[in-house]
C-alpha cells in the first residue's frame, strides 16, 4: 500500500458514549424531583450511545418513509412503509416510557424523568414526533371521559405495535394531531374542515389538512368546524368494526430534515370522528396538547445543542492542527466553552419547565402559571438558538463536519424544526404576550421566580429590572414581542444558573448574555473567564 494512504490525525468514531453522564442534565433531574429515574436514564443513555442504536438512527434517516396509496390490485390502502430501523427506535422509545408513561405513573417527578429520557435518547429525532404527540394527547382526550377510559391505558402502554388495526384491539397505540390547513397555517381558526353530526354521537369530517405528521398513528385529534364552531375530534385510522376510516393520505412532504418521520397531507371524505370537549371549544380543548409538544420542542433543541457540542468536543480532543490538539488552542476553547454555556442554559430552563409541568399536573397552580409564560418564552428563545449552535458545532469539525458520515449535516437540518413546529418564532413570542394578557397573575409568578436569585448578581438584577417596564408598555408590546420573549427566557436562564449552576458557567453566561461583552458569533467571550471547568463539564464520557 502506498504511504499516501496511511491515515493519521483522524478522529475515532464517537461510539459507546453515554449522554446521560451530562452533569447539567443529571443535576437538573435531581433538582426537579426525578432522581429516582437515574438508573433507567443511565441505562437508556448507554444504549443511545451504542453503535447499534446509532446505526438505527442512520438507517431510519437515510431510508425515508414511502407512501403507498394503493395496493397492487388498485385497492386504496393509504399506508406508509418505514425502514425496520424506525420500528426498532420506536420499540425502545415506547418501552422506556418516553411517550405517555407519566400519565400512568403517579410518582412526583415522572414528567421530569420522561424529559430526561428524551434528552438522552439522541439517536434520531424524527421518530420522537409520534412519541411526543402520544404524550401530549392524553390530557386533551380526558375532555371526553368515555374515550379516555378506553384509550388512555393503550396510550400509556409500553408496548409498541405498528400493525394497522382497530385501536381498541391493540396492546398499545400511538397518537397524532391534525390542525393546520393550506389557507391558515398557525391560524387554526381559519380551518374549513367541516364536521357534520350524524345523529348517533358521531360526526363526519370532510376537508384537507396541510400537515399531519406520523400519519400511521392509531388515533388523531383533529380540529374541524362543527355547527357551534371550531371543535376538537377524536379520529381513529381504523374504526371499531375493523374497517378503515375515510382518511386518505395525499402525499408525504419532502422536508429539509426530520426524514425518518412521515409528514403528510390528509384528505377527509366523511371520516367518522367523536367530539372531544364541547362544540365550539376546539382550541381550548387541544391547547394543552400544543403546550406539551412545545415542551418537547424546547427539550429537543437543548438536546440538539448537547449532541452537537459532544461531537465538536470529541473532534477537538482527537484532532491536531499546528502541532497541538484543537481543544488546547485558545480560540477553539473560546468557541467550545461558548457552545457549552448555551447548551447548559438551554438544558436548565427546559428541565425547569419539565418540573413545572410535573407539578402543574399534580395541581400546583403557581407552577402552572409559571409554565404558561415561561414555556412560551423558552420555546421561542431556546429553539431560536439551536440552528446557529448546530452550525458552529459543525464548523468545529471543518470540512469533515460538512460530510454526511459525520452526522453533523443531519443535526443541522434538524435544528430549525423545533422553532417551527407548534408555532414558529412569532407565534411563540405572541403566545408569551397572550399568557400575560389572559393570565396577568402569571407575570407576578414569573417575577417571584426571578426574585429568588435577587441580590446574587448585579448583572442579573439589572436585566430583571429592565424587563418589568417592557411588559408595561402596551402601545408597542406586539412589535417588541420577540425581544420580550428573549429577555424572559434569558432572565430565567440567568436565575437558574446563579442559583444552581456551576459558578464558571454562570459567570460566563452573565458576562456575555447579560453584560454585553460578547460579539455576534459563538467564540467571542471576553478574557478573564475560567473556561477549564466549563469545557470539562462538556467532555464526552462513556
Amino acid at each position: 500500500m502506498s504511504d499516501t494512504h496511511v491515515v493519521t490525525n483522524q478522529v475515532p468514531p464517537l461510539e459507546n458514549h453515554n449522554p446521560a453522564t451530562s452533569p447539567v442534565l443529571v443535576e437538573a433531574l435531581i433538582r426537579e424531583g426525578g432522581q429516582w429515574g437515574l438508573d433507567e436514564i443511565t441505562e437508556l443513555g448507554a444504549l443511545s450511545g451504542s453503535r447499534q442504536a446509532q446505526r438505527w438512527g442512520e438507517l431510519a434517516d437515510r431510508n425515508q418513509p414511502i407512501l403507498h396509496t394503493h395496493d397492487r390490485y388498485g385497492h386504496r390502502v393509504d399506508e406508509v412503509e418505514y425502514d425496520p430501523a424506525y420500528h426498532e427506535l420506536m420499540t425502545v422509545a415506547v418501552g422506556h416510557g418516553l411517550h405517555a408513561a407519566p400519565w400512568a405513573d403517579d410518582r412526583a417527578g415522572s414528567h421530569v424523568v420522561r424529559a430526561a429520557k428524551n434528552s438522552v435518547w439522541t439517536t434520531e429525532p424524527g421518530h420522537i414526533c409520534p412519541i411526543s404527540m402520544t404524550y401530549a394527547v392524553v390530557p386533551a382526550l380526558r375532555a371526553n371521559p368515555e374515550l379516555a377510559a378506553v384509550y388512555e391505558p393503550l396510550l400509556t402502554s409500553r408496548v409498541y405495535d405498528p400493525e394497522l388495526k382497530a385501536p381498541a384491539t391493540k396492546a398499545g397505540i400511538t397518537a397524532g394531531m391534525s390542525m393546520t390547513e393550506k389557507q391558515g397555517g398557525s391560524d387554526v381558526r381559519a380551518g374549513t374542515t367541516a364536521a357534520t353530526p350524524n345523529g348517533d354521537g358521531t360526526y363526519s369530517l370532510t376537508g384537507h389538512k396541510w400537515f399531519t405528521s406520523a400519519p400511521m398513528s392509531d388515533i388523531f385529534l383533529v380540529l374541524a368546524q362543527a355547527p357551534s364552531g371550531l371543535s376538537c375530534f377524536f379520529l381513529p385510522r381504523v374504526l371499531p368494526d375493523g374497517t378503515r376510516n375515510r382518511m386518505y393520505l395525499q402525499r408525504l412532504k419532502d422536508k429539509l430534515g426530520n426524514h425518518a418521520n412521515a409528514s403528510s397531507e390528509v384528505e377527509y371524505e366523511g371520516a367518522t370522528a367523536w367530539l372531544v370537549g364541547e362544540e365550539g371549544r376546539g382550541v381550548p380543548t387541544i391547547i394543552e396538547m400544543v403546550n406539551l409538544t412545545r415542551l418537547d420542542c424546547t427539550l429537543g433543541s437543548a438536546t440538539s445543542m448537547r449532541s452537537g457540542l459532544a461531537r465538536a468536543i470529541h473532534h477537538a480532543q482527537h484532532r491536531k492542527a499546528f502541532g497541538e490538539y484543537l481543544i488546547d488552542q485558545p480560540l477553539m476553547r473560546n468557541v467550545l466553552a461558548d457552545l457549552a454555556v448555551e447548551a447548559e442554559a438551554a438544558t436548565m430552563v427546559a428541565m425547569r419547565m419539565a418540573g413545572a409541568t410535573d407539578r402543574a399536573a399534580r395541581g400546583d397552580q403557581r407552577e402552572a402559571l409559571l409554565r404558561r409564560i415561561g414555556l412560551a418564552a423558552s420555546k421561542y428563545w431556546v429553539c431560536k438558538r439551536a440552528t446557529g449552535h448546530a452550525a458552529e458545532a459543525m464548523e468545529c469539525l471543518g470540512g469533515n463536519g460538512y460530510v454526511e458520515e459525520s452526522g453533523m449535516p443531519r443535526l443541522y437540518r434538524e435544528a430549525p424544526l423545533m422553532g417551527i413546529w407548534e408555532g414558529s418564532g412569532n407565534v411563540s413570542a405572541l403566545d408569551t404576550l397572550r399568557a400575560m394578557a389572559t393570565r396577568p397573575e402569571s407575570v407576578e409568578v414569573l417575577f417571584d421566580e426571578l426574585a429568588t436569585a435577587g441580590g446574587q448578581d448585579a448583572r442579573l438584577d439589572a436585566h430583571v429590572a429592565r424587563l418589568r417596564p417592557q411588559l408595561d408598555d402596551l402601545a408597542t408590546i406586539q412589535y417588541r414581542g420577540r425581544k420580550i420573549a428573549e429577555d424572559i427566557c434569558l432572565a430565567l436562564q440567568g436565575s437558574l444558573l446563579v442559583r444552581h449552576g456551576h459558578p464558571a458557567v454562570a459567570e460566563a453566561f452573565l458576562a456575555t448574555r447579560m453584560d454585553g461583552r460578547w460579539g455576534g458569533a459563538y467564540g467571542t467571550m471576553p478574557t478573564g473567564l475560567d473556561l477549564a471547568p466549563v469545557i470539562e463539564r462538556a467532555l464526552v464520557k462513556g
